[in-house]
């Protein structure tokens, strides 16, 4: 089964429902490769002034910092904002995820995070930085934990240990790297999937069926693209600082893809990456 159930995303405040009961928008604004400062505060700020309320960082960007002074200013109640943000692989190991969460916690500057994932797996580590967020966990001090770039193999070691379940895994996931045994996989164990990169940095823009479906339904290749993963069911988090990109990768509520198109994207995959291999990463 690929799907978990059906279901409608009609808007850009739907949300997915996680294994612990956690609301999670399906659409979210990314800020990989955002410089930090001025550029991620405004491009946040444009982000939540488009409707986005879910907002994906990591420790890695250095641009905690700017993501929590834009939602600081933006006047929108904390309670309507979800925030992730990810343990990078040199913090990774109990105390030291423990000590880089105050970190990240400090610069975002709140008190409660909904979603903290550990960005790769290190091989040796991640188990116990999985311990680690389980305290946090327990702890409250974030309401969800999840991977991020885990295959089968390294979820299931966390399975195997674990006495709270994954509720995210975030992988590079677009119609040339369609991971399918892992999406599957994850259905099975009630671990929702979420794309990064699901435009290929850019790379996907250009691919001539995706044109050509945009051109059918007046919309951008993005779009399609977008669209494609929330009939999917996959969590998505396109990245742009251009302002009517910003608008326009959120505006995928008005248009459905049929099974044929969605069949056509599908068959597009290549197994290639436009990020590294999470079994053969060296940093």
């Amino acid at each position: 089964m690929e799907f978990l159930e059906d279901t409608v995303i009609s808007s850009i405040r739907d949300c997915a429902k996680l294994n612990n009961g956690l609301e999670m928008p399906w659409l979210g604004f990314g800020v990989f490769l955002v410089e930090p400062g001025k550029e991620t505060e405004l491009a946040v700020k444009r982000a939540l002034d488009a409707g986005y309320r879910s907002i994906d960082t990591a420790a890695i960007y250095e641009n905690e910092a700017g993501v929590g002074k834009a939602i600081q200013e933006s006047g929108i109640p904390r309670e309507d904002l979800f925030i992730t943000t990810k343990l990078w692989n040199a913090d990774q190991g109990y105390a030291s995820a423990l000590k880089a969460f105050d970190e990240s916690m400090e610069k975002l500057q709140i008190e409660v995070l909904d979603l903290y994932l550990i960005h790769w797996p290190v091989v040796g580590r991640y188990v116990d930085s999985w311990k680690a967020m389980e305290k946090l966990y327990k702890d409250g001090r974030v309401k969800a934990i999840g991977l991020s770039n885990f295959q089968i193999h390294h979820i299931q070691d966390i399975l195997e240990i674990s006495e709270v379940v994954p509720t995210v895994n975030q992988v590079e996931f677009h119609p040339r790297l369609r991971q399918v045994d892992l999406h599957n996989f994850c259905n099975e164990n009630q671990i929702q999937l979420q794309a990064w990169a699901p435009l290929m940095q850019g790379k996907a823009l250009d691919i001539p069926e995706l044109v050509k479906l945009g051109e059918k339904h007046g919309k951008s290749p993005a779009q399609i693209l977008i669209r494609w993963d929330l009939q999917l069911q996959v969590l998505t988090i396109p990245k742009s600082i251009t302002p009517h990109r910003i608008v326009e990768n959120c505006q995928v509520f008005d248009f459905e893809l049929n099974d044929e198109e969605m069949a056509l994207i599908a068959s597009l995959n290549r197994d290639e990456r436009v990020g590294p291999d999470p079994d053969n990463f060296d940093f």
